[in-house]
This record gives structure tokens, sequence and C-alpha cells, in this order.
């Protein structure tokens, strides 16, 4: 899901990207509303070269393999070699029309004019100059061409996505603050920065439309998922023993608003963010 410079490649090379393997499964379930509003946007139009921008483990780009058919082809990029092979091991089993490129999208030296659709899940947030990224994706889409990528809302409308790092906080004292438009997850949560980025890169037509997706995985997943990923996962990874379980307990009792039964559920508060 990383696609950018070197503090990120950093990241999502080590142990995010390892994370994502491991709980592949679990986010390609928690998602999946999200990988088909992907899908059927990019599948609306005569599309047979897709780009999935930061696809991770590929979930995505697998999905629109599936459903464009052996005429398509398509591409999925993303910085973290970890994911990519897990990626292309899936494509492999199951022997689909689809190619990974470990890269970087902001950089990379695509053809120009090869894509007719560029769509990510979660994929764009994390450029250092998102408007070059944007305006290499473009020239990279052949005319007339479309974007479509989901990116998420603000951390307040997605409590879910920050429960862990509030009640974490007292334990690691040294956990992350989030930072209005920085790079990462909540980057792209304001609409008029989305905008402005995405027209000067060249883009037109650009739509903005709100969506919030239903998301749910079972509840025997949440412990796994909650110590692997995102800030309090990568704390995790360096704190003693004790510590880790005191912090595992606490915040799985800041879940207990999301679980039902044998089900983990959540909205997800995302743009769409659609272009030509």
């Amino acid at each position: 899901m990383g696609t950018q410079a070197s503090g990120q490649g950093a990241l999502w090379n080590s142990g995010a990207g390892n994370a994502w393997v491991e709980e592949q499964a679990v986010i390609d379930q928690m998602f999946r509303q999200i990988e088909t509003l992907l899908v059927n946007a990019a599948a609306s139009g005569a599309a047979t070269r897709v780009l999935d921008v930061g696809c991770g483990t590929g979930g995505t780009t697998l999905a629109l393999a599936r459903r464009l058919g052996r005429g398509a082809r398509c591409t999925g990029i993303d910085i973290s070699e970890p994911m990519i092979a897990s990626a292309r091991r899936q494509a492999g089993q199951e022997g689909l029309p689809v190619d990974f490129v470990c890269a970087d999208a902001q950089h990379h030296r695509f053809e120009p004019g090869t894509f007719d659709v560029v769509v990510s899940r979660f994929g764009v947030m994390f450029f250092d100059d998102p408007v070059a990224a944007f305006a290499n994706l473009r020239q990279a889409t052949r005319s007339g061409g479309r974007l479509h990528v989901v990116v998420w809302r603000s951390a307040e409308e997605n409590p879910f996505m920050t429960a862990a790092e509030h009640a974490a906080r007292p334990l690691l004292p040294g956990l992350p603050v989030r930072q209005t438009d920085e790079a990462g997850q909540f980057g792209f949560a304001r609409e008029g920065r989305v905008r402005d980025i995405v027209t000067r890169a060249g883009w037109r037509d650009v739509r903005m439309e709100p969506v919030d997706v239903p998301c749910r995985f079972p509840e025997s997943e949440l412990i796994g998922y909650l110590s692997r990923m995102g800030p309090v996962g990568r704390a995790l990874d360096s704190v003693d023993t004790v510590t880790r379980e005191g912090v595992i307990s606490k915040v799985h009792t800041a879940f207990n608003a999301f679980v039902s039964g044998e089900s983990v559920s959540f909205r997800a508060a995302c743009w769409l963010v659609s272009a030509q």
C-alpha cells in the first residue's frame, strides 16, 4: 500500500509491509466492498489496461483481472517488496493476466498513454510530492482515460482507525501524533486539498463523492489485527513483554464498541475521487 520516497520505502519494506502480508486475508475481507466499488467504477467503460496504485498484496488488482477477463491486462504497483511478492504468488496460483511492479509510482517511468483507468484503494496518500505523483500517473494514462481512487476522510470521521492509538497512548507515550495534510493515512482528508492536487497534476473534471462503506471481519481476528497494524502494531515490535500485553489488553477493550457477536464491524468514511 505504500508508494513513495525513502522514509515510506523503509516503512513498507520492513515491519509494516510484513504485517500487511500476515493480515492480508483479514484486510481484503474488511475492505471487500471498497474493492467492489473500484472494480465497478473501472469496469463501467471499455477498459482493457488498468493500473492499481499502491496495490499492496494485490487484492484489488486481482479482482479487476477476474472482472475484466482475459482480454484485459491489469498492473499493480507498490513500493513494498514483501507485499508485491505476496501479490505475485497469488496471481500465479490463479493464473491471472496480471503484472506487479515493485517501484515508487511517483517516479516510475511508465510508458506514456498506457492505461485506460488508474485505480487505488488507500494507496495514494503517502507521496512526498503528490502533485508530481498524480502528474506521472496522468502521463501514463491515455487521452480520455479515467482516475478512480478511494482515500480516507478525516481521522475524526473514522474512529475505528484511531481507537488503538487513543487507547494505547498512555502506555506508549512515544506514539506519533498525526498532523493535518501530512503524508499518511489521512493525508487526503481535506476535499479542497485533494481537488487542488489532482487538478494541478493535469487531470480534469475532478469529482469527489463522500462514501461511507460498511466493513466487517471476524472477531476472532481482532487481536491479530490490532497487535500488528498501524502505529500501535509498529510500536509493539520494540517493547517488552509486560508492556506489550498491557497495551493489547487495553486496546482490545477499546474495540468493544465495534464488536457484535462474532463480528467486528464499522463504517469507513472515505472519498471516491474520480477524474479524466
